[in-house]
C-alpha cells in the first residue's frame, strides 16, 4: 500500500483513497493533491438546489416547506430570501425572513432568483 499522507484538518494516519480524492474516515475531510486543490479549499464555492453559484447579497427562493426548529412556524415553499449571507457552517446561509426573523438555511433548500 503506497504511503498515504495524513488528514490535513485532524492529522489523523487512516487516510484512504476515494478516485482522486482522499478521504479522512475520522473527520470526513475530502481532499486532493496539487496547488488547484488548495486554492479551491480557500474560497469555498456555495450553490444552490440548482448548481447556481451563490454569492453574498443575492436573492433566494426556498424550495420546499422547512420547520423552524424550536418553534411551530414553518417557511412555506416559495418564501423569498433577500440579502442572504453566505457563512462557512453546518448551514450556509444566514439570512432574515420577514414574518419568522433571523435563520440559517442549508443551500439544498435555496435557488437563486
Amino acid at each position: 500500500m503506497p504511503n498515504l499522507p495524513n488528514c490535513p484538518k485532524c492529522n489523523s494516519e487512516y487516510t484512504y483513497e476515494d478516485g482522486n480524492l482522499f478521504v479522512c474516515p475520522e473527520c470526513a475531510h475530502e481532499w486532493s493533491l496539487g496547488a488547484e486543490a488548495e486554492n479551491s479549499e480557500e474560497t469555498k464555492v456555495y450553490k444552490d438546489s440548482n448548481g447556481n453559484v451563490l454569492n453574498d447579497g443575492d436573492s433566494v427562493t426556498v424550495i420546499k416547506d422547512l420547520k423552524v426548529k424550536g418553534s411551530s412556524l414553518v417557511v412555506k415553499k416559495g418564501t423569498k430570501v433577500k440579502g442572504i449571507r453566505l457563512i462557512d457552517e453546518d448551514h450556509d446561509i444566514d439570512c432574515k425572513i420577514d414574518g419568522i426573523g433571523a435563520m440559517k438555511l442549508k443551500t439544498e433548500f435555496v435557488k437563486k432568483l
